[in-house]
């Protein structure tokens, strides 16, 4: 599907919402790696989470929302309103790691800077890992950020292991880059550094309307110990640990927001861009769910959503809007009464309308999923692995997967199956759904874009990169 965005913003259409004379802030939390077997409020078992619980109670559940299986083609598509085929990011790529390529600002589009035109001070903590600090100390205020504070990603250096290790730290003693440079963090938490630049610029911004981008790092690994669960030491322990205190920064922020009077100021979305890591498993509702990162099953790409925006939303409200993350920047340009950049094509669709009514038609007919494992070096740059990766498109109970060559090969009913396990590609009950999914199939392009950016001479180099471009493609 190519969607092309035309706003056409009125005050008639924020009526429900109350005067926006005032821009409402905006903060998204993002997570690394957490599925919603691993959320209380979700059904998941085993686990505690009364802060996310009580966003979930004082807003929207959402059931029905589309993460990328991995992280790079999800924060890429958050940040562009894009799909991987469109914005190149179908692979996994660590640019401070492994070099060649980076995140270009000059040709993608930006979040950050489209919020940014509506007035709002911006603001990012936590996880990027598509563009190398080293190189440009000052990507993110290009990308749109005024301010950041941001591990670094695992910087290589081949001529110190030493600065490899240590820049390595996201958790314990992390090296964290700032306005102010890069540095090792002795004896302190990442997570609790990320957290308090965010409390902070919460505090300094107040007055004006703000969009905070919180891609926090946890729960991914390495898995370690808390500062709430020092004696954590089992993979499983750690784990727990980490996403009990996911919940305590949760609660953390909302009470902020609440002791400067802004939270019916202010909207939260947490999701988190893809499923649990697949060697961590726990049960929801019953029924044993094996971690689905890098899968396009649901345990893999339906990611929890939550929204919260007191008194201007339905509270303890459950939704089954069909939503991706190329649709967050189409929604929070509407929200904050702006236009997207005119020089793109985007993919994603404003779900304003189901956050007035969570039971209202959902904007989209179908979503889509897609990317994951790491992308090739070679000597034209980074390019994915296929010239047309496979993906998964779903409406609200039906779903196809959809191979390298562009064929449906499995239809799955949800409704019905939540194992996915029972292919109706050949029943004739579904004749009708198949015909339907082929026509959205059609639309694709025929040949996936490879990531999208300057090439700049004698750029670092530390995997791969001299395989001659196109030739590995499958």
């Amino acid at each position: 599907m190519i969607i092309k965005i035309l706003f056409l913003i009125s005050s008639l259409s924020f009526a429900s919402f109350g005067n926006f004379l005032d821009k409402p802030n905006i903060i998204f939390i993002l997570l690394d790696d957490l599925g919603k077997e691993w959320i209380s409020c979700y059904g998941g078992e085993n686990i505690e989470t009364p802060h996310i619980d009580k966003l979930a109670f004082s807003g929207i559940k959402f059931s029905n929302v589309y993460s990328m299986p991995q992280c790079t083609p999800s924060r890429v598509c958050f940040l562009t309103g894009q799909y991987p085929f469109r914005n190149g990011w179908v692979n996994h790529w660590d640019v401070p790691r492994w070099g060649l390529g980076y995140f270009d600002w000059k040709i993608n589009p930006s979040i950050a800077r489209v919020m940014k035109s509506a007035g709002y001070k911006t603001a990012i903590a936590g996880k990027w890992q598509i563009n190398d600090f080293r190189i440009h100390p000052d990507a993110l205020i290009k990308h749109g950020f005024d301010d950041f504070c941001m591990w670094t990603g695992g910087e290589t250096d081949l001529t110190s292991n030493e600065h490899s290790l240590k820049s390595d730290q996201r958790y314990w003693d992390p090296y964290i880059h700032t306005s102010e440079g890069s540095k090792t963090y002795k004896r302190q938490f990442g997570p609790d550094i990320y957290n308090s630049f965010i409390l902070d610029f919460i505090s300094n911004h107040k007055d004006q309307p703000f969009f905070i981008y919180y891609p926090m790092t946890l729960p991914h690994g390495p898995l370690v110990h808390t500062p709430l669960d020092m004696n954590a030491s089992t993979k499983l322990e750690k784990h727990k640990a980490m996403v009990e205190y996911i919940d305590f920064l949760t609660g953390k922020l909302v009470n902020h927001l609440d002791e400067n009077l802004l939270s019916e100021r202010t909207i939260i979305i947490f999701t988190s861009d893809n499923g649990t890591a697949g060697n961590i498993s726990n049960i929801r509702n019953s029924r044993l769910i094996k971690g689905g990162k890098m899968k396009t099953t649901e345990n893999g790409v339906n990611t929890p959503f939550i929204i919260s925006w007191p008194g201007h939303i339905p509270s303890n409200s459950n939704c089954d809007a069909l939503i991706d993350f190329s649709d967050m920047l189409p929604t929070f340009a509407q929200l904050a009464g702006t236009s997207l950049e005119k020089e793109y094509e985007y993919d994603g669709v404003s779900f304003v309308e189901v956050l007035k009514n969570p039971l209202s038609p959902s904007p989209r007919k179908w979503i889509l999923s897609m990317g994951s494992h790491p992308g090739v070096g070679t000597l034209n740059g980074i390019e994915n692995t296929h010239r047309y990766r496979d993906r998964v498109v779903r409406d609200k109970y039906s779903k196809v997967f959809i191979n390298s060559i562009g064929e449906i090969e499995k239809l799955v009913d949800l409704s019905k199956d939540l194992n996915e396990k029972n292919n109706l590609l050949e029943s004739k009950k579904y004749i009708n759904e198949v015909e339907k999914f082929r026509q959205i199939v059609e639309t694709f392009p025929k040949i996936d874009n490879d990531p999208i950016y300057t090439i700049i001479d004698d750029y670092p180099i530390y995997r791969e990169g001299n395989i001659p471009s196109k030739t590995h493609k499958k």
